[in-house]
């Protein structure tokens, strides 16, 4: 098996981890990222945990765990330029109502559609991945930066 595929290929002889086959840990893999809504840490930790577990028992484990975690880095890559424009944007703000007398709240717009546009493919990709790791093929997160190959 090539990691490079998009195809899982599951022995029927292969191990399970935690009672689960592989594809359904890696769907469990995926799924773990949503926890971030709820305890903001385990979003985080939870993935790495369950990737660190897995990899050295299946190929696929490792495969989505790579992705899983390249979306991860990548996602804290977009967050951190969204909060550096909209501190730009809130700053700017300020400079205008100091200078003109006028309110402007542009950059409490700029936090507020970083916040929606990162947030909708943080919900939406680990679902997918999710779905496409339970019927056994991995799907590369589109806008994920590749750290880990």
């Amino acid at each position: 098996m090539t990691l490079d595929s998009n195809t899982l290929e599951t022995n029927g002889g292969e191990a399970e981890i935690f009672g689960m086959k592989p594809n359904t840990f890696c769907m469990m893999l995926h799924l773990s990222q949503l926890f971030n809504f709820w305890v903001p840490p385990c979003g985080i930790v939870l993935p790495i945990v369950l990737w660190a577990i897995g990899k050295d028992k299946s190929p696929p484990i490792d495969q989505h765990g790579k992705i899983v975690l390249n979306w991860l880095i990548s996602l804290f890559v977009y967050m951190a330029i969204g909060v550096v424009v909209a501190i730009g944007g809130v700053l700017s703000s300020i400079l205008v109502a100091v200078t003109t007398g006028l309110p402007v709240n542009i950059g409490f717009v700029f936090f507020g559609a970083i916040a929606f546009l990162l947030g909708i493919p943080a919900i939406i990709f680990p679902v997918i991945g999710a779905l496409k790791a339970n019927e056994g093929t991995a799907w590369d997160y589109p806008l994920s930066i590749r750290f880990f190959k």
